[in-house]
């Protein structure tokens, strides 16, 4: 887990694969966007991490993540429900969010915009591509598109 001295996060990485893990922090560096990366490991790390609650300490709201990119299939909490409370509370409902998940399930789609997600990626398998999308999303979310001020 890469732990961050001043706090400040381009993005939050919620993956439980280690290879996409590692792949995805890859794609990045190789992309030169997210300087500042925090990866854990599921759910309750996640929403732990959000919520500053006991592991990562308090930190002020101008520090969130500008960006989440997020795997539905976690263990403990899922995915969904990591949606279902960023969404829902008021602090937290304006950090994008990403579904990054290799399922094209059509449900879980209408289920994460229902939700709240900002955008839905099926994981590409050929590791080029897979490369290439990461990069293109960190791109945008972290150069393009304009956020609100936390």
């Amino acid at each position: 887990m890469t732990m961050i001295a001043n706090k400040t996060v381009d993005i939050l990485l919620v993956e439980d694969d280690p290879d996409d893990a590692e792949l995805t922090l890859s794609a990045l560096k190789q992309h030169n966007v997210g300087g500042k990366v925090v990866h854990v490991m599921d759910g309750d790390q996640a929403l732990d991490f959000i919520f500053s609650t006991s592991l990562y300490g308090n930190w002020e709201a101008e520090s969130v993540p500008k960006v989440i990119l997020l795997d539905l299939g976690l263990s403990k909490v899922g995915g969904m429900e990591v949606l279902r409370e960023l969404k829902s509370e008021e602090r937290t409902r304006t950090i994008p969010v990403v579904v990054m998940t290799s399922t094209k399930d059509e449900l879980k789609i209408v289920e994460s915009y229902k939700l709240g997600v900002n955008s839905f990626v099926v994981k590409p398998n050929d590791v080029k591509e897979y490369k290439q999308v990461v990069g293109d999303i960190g791109k945008y979310w972290l150069t393009v598109n304009q956020a609100p001020h936390h």
